[in-house]
């Protein structure tokens, strides 16, 4: 048993600071990720998620520029950018894409020209990596608890909100019907959504971040139609790839040649997109419709 041990797990993994640090920040980011990417997924709200994990390398870059911790940076920018797409025009899914676009292009220049202020005017080495790739294993001091803390209102506001934004997620119509505040509800989780794409980027990057976002519940709902099953398949994929990921990680550093790791967001990601065609190999179910909806929101 104990030589099992040894070849799955490294020495000193169970021990190691940075390794505790990883694995409670991804699970935490993971479960919130895996939880809101269902919504994203049924709200058709993808392209959204994406552009906000663009957009969130301007507050990564502007706070390392300012010399502050990039969490700050990504979650400034997300809840910014993510009120910004509503107001301009995400209250109908016909115009989402219209809206998001021209913030995208915008900000994406002004989040250029901070990484290069961050690297030629800047001390700190490997910004531009940091901010596109994440660090998980860089995770320390106040991050984690204000990761936990971030994941916890997140959550929260999920809860509060479940039964009208499930309903509103599968038919606008229906629930302006039965007096459903349609926009404030679509601003909020366009909030909740800014928040969760920034502490994605936290781990895997604001590249990287949609596949956290999207994949775990994109293979959730080929598995189950019930939109609460979902979520809680797609928590579970999130936080099981993000586990094995650090895990992979971290023995890869003593992969030849020693001590060249490989980064973690390249297993979590990778994971995940294994995961997705796994569940495509199963007989693919309906999409939840407003029935399923209207059933879980009474």
């Amino acid at each position: 048993m104990g030589g099992t041990l040894s070849a799955v797990f490294e020495p000193g993994f169970f021990t190691s600071a940075p390794v505790h640090a990883a694995l409670l920040t991804g699970a935490v980011v993971a479960l919130i990720s895996s939880t809101v990417g269902v919504f994203t997924v049924l709200r058709s709200q993808s392209f959204a998620g994406h552009s906000l994990a663009d957009l969130g390398t301007l507050g990564g870059s502007g706070a390392f520029l300012l010399g502050v911790g990039p969490l700050w940076g990504f979650i400034a920018a997300g809840m910014v950018v993510g009120g910004a797409m509503d107001l301009a025009g995400t209250q109908r899914r016909n115009s989402r894409d219209v809206a998001t676009g021209i913030i995208l292009g915008a900000v994406l220049g002004l989040s250029a020209l901070l990484l290069y202020f961050d690297t030629t005017e800047s001390s700190t080495t490997g910004v531009t990596v940091t901010v596109l790739f994440g660090s998980l294993f860089a995770v320390s001091g106040y991050t984690v608890p204000a990761a936990v803390a971030f994941t916890a209102l997140g959550l929260a506001t999920l809860v509060l909100c479940y039964r009208p934004l499930l309903l509103s997620s599968v038919s606008t119509d229906l629930a302006a019907a039965r007096g459903i505040r349609v926009r404030l509800l679509g601003l909020t989780f366009m909030l909740v959504m800014g928040v969760t794409v920034a502490l994605s980027s936290l781990i895997v990057g604001t590249i990287l971040s949609p596949a956290l976002l999207i994949g775990p519940a994109a293979a959730a709902l080929r598995l189950t139609r019930r939109p609460l099953a979902a979520m809680g398949t797609a928590a579970a994929l999130g936080v099981a790839a993000t586990w094995l990921g650090v895990l992979l990680a971290y023995d890869s550093y003593h992969w030849k040649p020693v001590g060249s790791g490989w980064p973690v967001s390249f297993f979590i990601i990778g994971l995940i997109f294994i995961a997705y065609m796994l569940s495509g190999l199963r007989k693919p179910g309906r999409t939840p419709t407003t029935a399923d909806a209207a059933s879980e929101a009474v």
